[in-house]
């Protein structure tokens, strides 16, 4: 007999897994640590992945430290988490700020996405992330 997921621990590591990815100081063991080793990572297009991308844990772990190194600070804001099974239902709000500029991006601009993501955990681990990045317009920064 299969073993029903604990509601409570499904949103815990769906939490745990959100801190993790806020914190600019936490590390690519910390993230591994929540993430099976089978994950899939699909982000569908937005305005900064245009045509979308679907990524492995290797992927998601440079993903994890490119974002780093673009960003001086981010957050996300997780509004609600909805579990079925093992299944979890987020909106959030994230909130990043360009450390440097690259692209069209300039240093010190704030970028804002309202997030819809379902995940799906295993045995305590995120087994499948897919999410709906929804950014608000880019605002051009005044020369300084």
């Amino acid at each position: 007999m299969d073993e029903v997921a604990d509601p409570v621990e499904v949103e815990d590591v769906v939490r745990r897994y959100y801190g993790i990815v806020s914190d600019l100081s936490s590390s690519a063991d910390e993230l591994r640590a929540v993430l099976a080793p089978e994950v899939v990572i699909v982000e569908h297009p937005n305005a900064l992945t245009a045509t979308g991308a679907q990524r492995d844990l290797a992927q998601s772990l440079e993903g994890f430290r490119r974002g780093k190194a673009l960003l001086r600070e981010q957050g996300f804001v997780v509004h609600e988490v909805i579990v079925q099974g093992e299944r979890a239902a987020v909106r959030a709000t994230w909130r990043g700020v360009v450390g440097a500029s690259i692209g069209p991006l300039q240093e010190g601009q704030e970028l804002v996405a309202h997030v819809a993501a379902m995940l799906t955990v295993r045995d305590g681990l995120i087994a499948r992330h897919e999410t709906f990045d929804c950014y608000e317009p880019f605002t051009t920064m005044p020369p300084r």
